[in-house]
């Protein structure tokens, strides 16, 4: 299942920093779960929102020449602050760290310019091809569909 948190794409500058937004709507179905008296933003997905704005980042640094981004680790991640439904959590990310395949990533996430998570993700890409041959097909439809995203993302600012 894929899904996508991000709302839109402020700033991108492929190979260095990205910034991106999501906005808790009060509406969104796991806010019924979470907390239901106290409807916040679980932690797990303020993370998953940094992995997809770093993950965005290098589909565009590469010009989208990889087709799949993971998440390799997550390092001293720090949750600060609550996401409650009508606020923004504002994500900045800036490369660290680039080994090719894995790229370290300073990522910090703000609502209202106050630091609710921050921590360093070290992201691995490549291609299915070149782990999994049988799979080389998927990665020209993942990339025409990733750059679709994008371009909304973008698009939405």
């Amino acid at each position: 299942m894929q899904f996508q948190l991000l709302d839109r794409i402020e700033e991108i500058e492929p190979g260095s920093k990205i910034i991106a937004v999501k906005r808790l709507d009060a509406d969104e179905q796991y806010l019924k779960d979470h907390f239901p008296n106290f409807p916040v933003m679980p932690g797990v997905l303020m993370l998953e929102a940094m992995f997809q704005a770093c993950r965005w980042l290098l589909l565009k640094s590469d010009d989208f020449h990889r087709s799949v981004v993971v998440l390799h680790e997550a390092r001293n991640v720090k949750f600060t602050d609550f996401v409650t439904p009508g606020q923004e959590l504002r994500i900045v990310a800036t490369v660290f760290k680039d080994e090719d395949q894995k790229v370290t990533l300073k990522v910090t996430g703000s609502v209202d310019g106050s630091n609710a998570v921050s921590g360093r993700l070290i992201l691995e890409r490549f291609n299915l091809v070149d782990r999994y041959p049988e799979m080389g097909t998927f990665d020209a439809y993942g990339r025409r569909k990733l750059r679709a995203v994008c371009q909304e993302l973008l698009q939405a600012s």
